[in-house]
């Protein structure tokens, strides 16, 4: 407990995921390897926070009571709105202050939560919001613009949202006897019933998980591969990204010898949490002798894809001495970007020599560095 004065947090997780077209509560979704729900108490999890309540529909509680337990969480039954499952939940709640925050915002930073606690010992409450950067207009059933509020009196509200428990409470029994429980969030009960709340600091990256696109933006993944192959292959030719260059000889490798195309292998494999390319393409197996790469890289792809990602984004930098690469960036980018269904603005291939250092610079060898962004699909 923090002195005399307890906190808890009040989680909402109560909501089904109709909007994001989940056919089960967004919040049980993964996100990089948990679920939304873990990744919100994990930030809740703090010295600050001495009890947190879970609001979820009973429907769920068999696979949150286990997420919850990990962290010291109790849950309470949800309402039928999010009012009620707030209500619900403040009356299962035992600190002085109190912080409401909605499951679906698992991105909350500790200096967010904190500083909703400073604000509302200060000020006897704390609504995270940011300020508003797009002209805001309010319109009437029709669509018609009735009025632009000032933008530089506006405010996008977040949460979480810290009251004193008591206040809260009362503001939400008295919204309760006056029938009045249409409201969307915690401090516009507060307004109306106890008094104007105290906006704090929010952080633009505090998002809401609401619609299926939130949760592809949100949840990314990066992975890096390094690739190097030395030269002496008995050939005239070395391959890039499944692009034929004229060369001295080629490089040495168990395939092709792609190693640019053995790079991204490897990003991709690391971003989505799988074995490098040694584990699904051995050296010492005979199958993969003389393999074409970028009909492995559309195995890798195929693995990344079963996993739930797709690549966003790739950058690749290769340093090669020798040949020279610049007459052939344009086609290996393309060759890339077909290979990964990406449009082309999307890939990036850049080039250098490593100014006669090392075994780059002394033309032994080609080294390749590829960083690749996955999103889920």
């Amino acid at each position: 407990m923090n002195g005399e004065t307890k906190i808890s947090a009040v989680i909402c997780a109560g909501g089904k995921g109709t909007r994001a077209g989940f056919s089960q509560n967004k919040l049980l979704k993964n996100v990089l390897g948990i679920s939304v729900l873990e990744r919100t108490l994990a930030a809740f999890s703090l010295p600050e926070i001495d009890e947190i309540v879970v609001a979820a529909a009973k429907d769920d509680f068999a696979k949150i009571q286990p997420i919850c337990k990990k962290y010291g969480a109790k849950i309470t039954e949800g309402g039928k709105t999010r009012f009620f499952s707030v209500y619900n939940a403040l009356r299962a709640a035992s600190g002085t202050i109190v912080l409401v925050h909605d499951g679906a915002r698992p991105f909350v930073s500790s200096e967010t939560i904190r500083e909703c606690i400073r604000s509302v010992r200060d000020f006897q409450s704390g609504v995270c919001a940011v300020p508003a950067t797009d002209t805001l207009a309010c319109a009437d059933e029709e669509g018609n613009v009735r009025s632009y509020p000032a933008r530089a009196k506006t405010y996008r509200i977040q949460t979480p949202q810290g009251f004193y428990l008591s206040e809260l409470l009362t503001a939400y029994n008295r919204a309760a006897t006056d029938g009045k429980t249409d409201f969307t969030d915690d401090s516009s009960v507060y307004a109306a019933y106890v008094r104007a709340p105290k906006l704090c600091k929010g952080e633009e990256k505090n998002v809401k998980l609401t619609y299926a696109e939130d949760f592809q933006k949100a949840f990314s993944r990066v992975g890096i591969g390094v690739d190097t192959h030395a030269f002496g292959k008995n050939q005239n030719y070395i391959l890039l990204g499944g692009v034929k260059i004229p060369a001295k000889s080629g490089l040495v490798a168990h395939s092709d010898g792609d190693v640019l195309a053995h790079a991204v292998c490897d990003a991709l494999l690391s971003a989505a949490g799988l074995n490098d390319i040694g584990h699904y393409f051995p050296d010492t197996d005979e199958k993969w002798k003389n393999a074409d790469s970028m009909q492995m890289l559309a195995a890798v792809l195929a693995l990344v894809k079963e996993r739930g990602f797709s690549p966003a984004n790739l950058s690749v930098a290769v340093q090669a001495e020798t040949p020279r690469l610049a007459p052939y960036i344009s086609e290996i980018k393309q060759s890339l970007a077909a290979a990964l269904s990406l449009p082309l603005s999307a890939v990036g291939v850049s080039a250098g020599t490593n100014e006669k250092l090392g075994y780059v610079g002394e033309g032994k060898g080609i080294t390749v560095n590829a960083a690749v962004l996955l999103e889920t699909l």
